[in-house]
């Protein structure tokens, strides 16, 4: 369980802000602060990693105090544990990918798992090439696994994928949900996309000027706010989910989340991540897949 209760002064584009986050998130969940540039969700995601000092306030993780201001104590980013995926990857450019991953290891057992990882994140081919030599999508990944080679306690996601191109962002979301699956690490995540908040997270923290102004499951949040009942529009599948005997699909049609109940042989027809038609016949909606 992580407590988090802090303040801290920030100056934005907008102003002036004094922002107050309390927070508690549970082990293995999968969190994303949702909100417009200037929040201070990425603010926030420093502060737990030390990388910034609340004006006030607590940090406590699985009862280990990381920072009180009441008895002093902040411990350094070294002594906490955390895992810290930048959107500008953050590699160290003369070193190979391998390279990149040792050097974050602090033991022999660390060291041992480092091909491990390699093969996880899919760059064994690769993994005595240079940063300079590698796509955006697989700096990421490696960035992605360099922050698991100690297998923290926290995994923190600062947009580490709007650099990328909307197929490999979506591979990359694929990878990040197994990859939480596998570990089980608590992982929150800095979005500003609508899919990948629902794709990925237990649940969602909407952030407005310091403030976390709501908490829920990330398809409550949207469907309450942009849920659209226009048909005959193209939308990306997100979820199918049974319930017999029909099935329930959700899609992101434009920044509208739309829920609909199809046949279970329709939805066979659809995949995640895929797109589809929606379209009416006689007011009951049909979706079909785009070939």
């Amino acid at each position: 369980m992580i407590s988090i209760n802090v303040t801290k002064h920030l100056d934005t584009a907008e102003g002036s802000v004094e922002a107050h986050f309390e927070l508690e998130i549970g082990d293995s969940e999968f969190l994303t602060l949702f909100g417009p540039s200037g929040a201070g969700k990425t603010t926030l995601l420093r502060m737990i990693a030390g990388l910034e000092t609340p004006d006030s306030g607590a940090i406590e993780v699985d009862g280990e105090v990381w920072f009180d201001t009441t008895r002093r104590i902040n411990l350094t980013p070294q002594k906490r544990s955390i895992g810290f995926v930048f959107q500008d990857y953050a590699l160290f450019p003369t070193m190979s990918v391998r390279e990149n991953l040792l050097f974050a290891a602090e033991n022999d057992e660390q060291r041992r798992g480092v091909d491990e990882l390699i093969e996880l994140i899919e760059l064994t081919a690769l993994s005595d090439r240079l940063p300079s030599s590698l796509s955006g999508g697989q700096k990421q990944r490696v960035a992605l696994g360099r922050s698991l080679v100690r297998r923290p306690k926290i995994l923190l996601l600062d947009e580490p994928l709007s650099a990328l191109d909307p197929s490999m962002r979506q591979k990359l979301q694929d990878e990040l949900a197994q990859i939480h699956k596998r570990f089980k690490i608590t992982t929150l995540l800095v979005s500003h996309d609508i899919a990948e908040t629902v794709k990925l997270s237990d649940r969602m923290a909407s952030v407005k000027s310091g403030k976390i102004v709501t908490l829920s499951p990330p398809l409550e949040y949207f469907s309450e706010k942009t849920l659209s009942g226009k048909l005959q529009l193209i939308g990306e599948v997100l979820k199918i989910e049974e319930d017999f005997p029909v099935s329930i699909v959700t899609l992101l049609v434009g920044s509208s989340v739309v829920r609909t109940v199809i046949s279970t042989e329709e939805a066979a027809e659809l995949a995640i991540g895929a797109q589809a038609i929606i379209s009416s016949k006689a007011f009951n909606p049909i979706v079909m897949p785009i070939r």
